[in-house]
């Protein structure tokens, strides 16, 4: 006769299956937006260049994408979403991007990776300045 397994036992693989299928779904392509293209396809007016702090950035975070002003009316553009599992950063401080998901971080200006899991820079997009308005893609 076969005997069932403790409750603890039970409780316990049910408790784990919980956390694995929670760590799965903080990194699944529709929490993270891995499906969404690195890149613009098409031009993204951002607004005003004036938001972005020269010797700063800004991250357009629902427009996945963040822009530096390396020294005046010089912009640098990038896809703020991490290489590594493709989450998009969470904040800029100065100039450095912050990745929450793993802990990924990226100098702004460069595209960069100052700190892993994520091995390849951020994918540089081409912006312009016209008459004010930042124009990515």
């Amino acid at each position: 006769m076969s005997q069932s397994p403790a409750r603890r036992t039970v409780l316990r693989g049910a408790a784990l299956a919980g956390v694995a299928g929670l760590g799965a779904a903080a990194c699944s392509p529709g929490e993270s937006g891995s499906n969404a293209p690195a890149v613009p396809t098409e031009p993204v007016d951002l607004g005003a260049a004036a938001e972005v702090p020269v010797g700063g950035a800004k991250l357009y975070r629902e427009d996945r994408l963040v822009v530096s002003q390396p020294a005046k009316g010089e912009f640098k553009c990038f896809s703020a979403k991490c290489t590594h599992a493709g989450c998009v950063l969470a904040e800029v401080q100065k100039k450095e991007g912050h990745c929450t998901c793993h802990g990924s971080r990226f100098d702004v200006t460069t595209g960069k990776v100052l700190e892993g899991p994520a091995s390849q820079p951020l994918p540089e997009v081409p912006v312009k300045d016209r008459n004010g308005k930042l124009i990515a893609g």
